[in-house]
C-alpha cells in the first residue's frame, strides 16, 4: 500500500493523504480583498485530491502585505471576501483547508513578481515598511522603520486579530509564516535582526518576538486547534540563520504546542547561494523532524510521485507540499494514485473520468451542502 495516499492525522484533522498544497501567492486581491480569481484558483485546487490546501500568505496588516495586490485578513470586509470564497469551497469539496498568515515586514510594498517586484515608493501606491531594524531588502529598497514597542505591540495584536478572524470564518487550521524573509523571519536571522534590545542579539533573543506571537495566538484558538509554521531551515548566507537554530526555534515551538512545522529555506538574502535539485530542503525537514518529533511537512521541487512516496515511507517527513508543480498539472495527485496504486477522491461529477485501465482508483467524494 502506498504511503503517500495513506490516511494522517494532524492534530484534529483527519487527512485522507499525506499530501498538502503549498501557500502560493496569487497577487489578485483587491484592498486585502479575495476576487473572483481565488474562487477559480481555489476551487480547482479543492477539487485536486491532496489531504490538505492551505490558501496563500495572508497579510495580517495593510502594510504586511509584500504587494498591493495581497490578501489579507485585517478587516470586517477582507474577512466577508474570504467567507464568500470558503462558502463556495465548502460546498462541492470536504478538502481540510488551512490558511497563511504572515506579514512581510521589510519585502512589504513591492510591485507583483510580473511586473519586476520593484519596491514601490508612497507615490508609486506603496507605503513605509517596518522590520527589526532599519535595514533595507536590497540596494534598491527603501530602508524599513525599526518596529519599536508600540509597533511590536500592534504587530502582535495584528496576528492574534487574524487568528481570531480564521477560526470564526472555519480555516480548519492556521500556518504562520515565518519563512522566506519575511517579517517573523526577519526577527530570527542575525543578518537582518541587529537590535540591542530583548528582540535582539543572541538566539534567545532572537527567537523571542516570534514566539511571543506564536504563543499569543495559541492563546486565543482552542486548545486542539491546528496552529503550525513555515520556517525557512537556512538563509544559505555564512553567518546567518541556520539548521542548529531552527531546530532550537522548533523545541521552542513544540513547547507551546506547535501542531507542525513546514519546513522550507531561503528568501531573507540576496546573497544565498541556494543550488536548486529535486528534494533539496528534504534533508533540513528530517533534521528537524528526527530532533523535535514535530509533524513536518517537506517541500522543494518534489515533482515526482515515486520521490514523494519514497520522502513519506521513509519517515523523512510526515508529508509532502506541492506548489508549482500543481499548478502545472492540477491533477498531480490522481496521476501520483494511479502510478503508486492508491485511491483518490474526486468529485462524483468527475467519475466517469476514470480511466478504464484502473480498476477503483476513485473515491466519490459527497458533500451534503453541495446541489447535487
Amino acid at each position: 500500500m502506498s504511503t503517500l495516499f495513506s490516511p494522517y492525522q494532524l492534530g484534529n484533522l483527519s487527512l485522507k493523504n499525506r499530501i498538502a498544497i503549498a501557500p502560493m501567492c496569487q497577487y489578485s486581491a483587491i484592498d486585502g480583498c479575495a476576487s473572483d480569481w481565488h474562487m477559480f484558483h481555489l476551487g480547482a485546487l479543492a477539487l485536486s485530491g491532496a489531504g490538505l490546501l492551505c490558501i496563500e500568505a495572508t497579510a495580517v496588516e495593510a502594510i504586511g502585505r509584500i504587494s498591493p495586490a495581497d490578501l489579507g485578513l485585517w478587516s470586517d470586509d477582507s474577512e466577508r471576501a474570504l467567507a464568500r470564497v470558503l462558502k463556495s469551497l465548502r460546498a462541492y469539496s470536504d478538502m481540510p483547508i488551512a490558511i497563511q498568515l504572515g506579514h512581510a515586514g521589510r519585502k512589504a510594498s513591492s510591485n507583483t513578481p510580473w511586473l519586476g517586484s520593484k519596491t514601490l515608493s508612497e507615490k508609486e501606491g506603496g507605503w513605509q515598511t517596518c522590520a527589526p531594524s532599519a535595514i533595507a531588502f536590497n540596494e534598491g529598497a527603501i530602508a524599513p522603520s525599526a518596529l519599536n514597542d508600540e509597533g511590536l505591540a500592534r504587530v502582535k495584536t495584528a496576528f492574534v486579530d487574524a487568528a481570531i478572524r480564521a477560526h470564526r470564518l472555519g480555516f480548519d487550521a492556521i500556518e504562520v509564516h515565518a519563512a522566506h524573509g519575511y517579517l517573523l523571519h526577519q526577527f530570527l536571522s542575525p543578518l537582518s535582526n541587529h537590535r540591542d534590545d530583548q528582540y535582539g542579539g543572541d538566539l534567545e533573543n532572537r527567537l523571542r518576538f516570534p514566539l511571543e506571537v506564536f504563543a499569543a495566538m495559541r492563546a486565543v484558538l482552542p486548545a486542539d486547534y491546528v496552529l503550525g509554521i513555515r520556517v525557512s531551515a537556512t538563509d544559505w548566507v555564512p553567518g546567518g540563520w541556520e539548521i542548529e537554530q531552527c531546530i532550537a526555534f522548533a523545541h521552542a515551538l513544540k513547547k507551546l504546542n506547535c501542531s507542525f512545522i513546514h519546513v522550507s529555506s531561503g528568501g531573507l538574502s540576496t546573497q544565498q547561494a541556494i543550488v536548486p535539485a529535486p528534494g533539496y530542503q528534504v534533508t533540513f525537514a528530517e533534521q528537524i523532524k528526527r530532533a523535535t518529533g514535530l509533524p513536518t511537512i517537506a517541500v522543494g521541487l518534489i515533482t515526482e510521485a515515486e520521490h514523494a512516496e519514497k520522502i513519506v515511507a521513509s519517515e523523512q517527513a510526515d508529508m509532502v507540499a506541492l506548489a508549482r508543480g500543481i499548478l502545472y498539472d492540477p491533477h498531480w495527485v490522481w496521476h501520483a494514485a494511479a502510478q503508486l496504486g492508491g485511491k483518490v477522491r474526486v468529485p462524483p461529477q468527475y467519475l466517469r473520468s476514470q480511466p478504464s485501465q484502473f480498476k477503483d482508483l476513485f473515491e466519490p467524494m459527497i458533500v451534503q451542502t453541495a446541489s447535487n
